[in-house]
């Protein structure tokens, strides 16, 4: 999440942050983030650190619907962080994933990220 953070804003963007666990997305725009960013409700709920395993969500006969009222109920849940930007929505994991959607000219020069690799 930092990494992708300093990658926006070395890119000369500053972002608007959304603190998800104090102010969870509605089901609406959860829905839509999910949708825009490729991806199934499965793949967008974080696992480590959460209670995925206690609430048994690792159980594949959990429709969409009861997955997203998880994450609703618990935004930890919610993988992240997920940006949108006029050219998409992505799920940035690995962090370089928001390169996908931010003009490829605002870059000047590389960017080092707190492991030290470069992008």
């Amino acid at each position: 999440s930092r990494n992708t953070l300093e990658m926006i804003r070395h890119g000369g963007i500053e972002p608007t942050v959304i603190e998800y666990l104090q102010h969870p997305p509605s089901r609406a725009k959860l829905v839509e983030m999910i949708r825009d960013a490729g991806l199934t409700v499965r793949q967008a709920i974080r696992e480590k650190g959460t209670p995925y395993a206690e609430l048994g969500l690792d159980n594949l006969a959990l429709t969409d619907d009861q997955l997203l009222d998880a994450m609703l109920e618990h935004p930890i849940l919610i993988n992240r962080p997920f940006v949108v930007t006029p050219m998409g929505t992505r799920l940035s994991r690995p962090s370089e994933v928001v390169l996908d959607i931010l003009p490829a000219d605002i870059f000047h020069g590389p960017f080092t990220k707190e492991d030290g690799e470069k992008v």
